[in-house]
């Protein structure tokens, strides 16, 4: 990516792709609501956590992160190239209005339990398809017209299902 703090190696030291100047550790947040949304039905009471959850773009993400080089991912996703920024920016927000949509319907069911099938459902076969898009784009794989085509697909199943 460049030199100094940008130089490939220190990149690699700090687990940054030093071909994009991304790093994986921002799908962790992804991975957290996955994880809860897929429990969801064996264990209705995390639903709480679920409510508790908030999308964090990548800066956000990395200014509040444990992460040790947080201020070098920072600062790498500045020097990004700009398509795989906003592409990964894209695959983000996709991510994040279903989520909301499904914090949503927690909140406007009787009970947890009653739409955790759903939302495990949804969690499984449409957001993380999308975080795996994303991870992709980390790595530098993109291929903007096929995974467009997955997020919209996505969102339309999302709207019959909530409709």
């Amino acid at each position: 990516m460049g030199a100094g703090d940008l130089a490939a190696d220190r990149l690699e030291q700090a687990n940054i792709n030093p071909q994009t100047g991304l790093a994986t550790d921002y799908l962790n947040h992804f991975n957290e609501v996955m994880m809860l949304l897929e429990m969801l039905p064996a264990m209705p009471d995390c639903a709480g956590d679920v409510l508790d959850w908030a999308p964090l773009d990548y800066i956000g993400h990395f200014e509040i992160s444990t992460f040790k080089d947080k201020n070098l991912a920072i600062q790498a996703y500045h020097a990004a190239p700009a398509k795989l920024r906003n592409h990964l920016e894209t695959q983000v927000a996709e991510i994040n209005a279903l989520v909301v949509r499904i914090q949503d319907r927690l909140r406007q069911a009787e009970s947890p339990s009653v739409v955790a099938a759903e939302i495990a459902y949804i969690a499984t076969h449409e957001i993380k398809p999308l975080i795996s898009v994303a991870g992709a784009v980390i790595h530098g794989h993109v291929e903007p017209e096929a995974t467009q085509h997955e997020g919209e697909g996505a969102q339309a199943e999302i709207d019959a299902l909530f409709a």
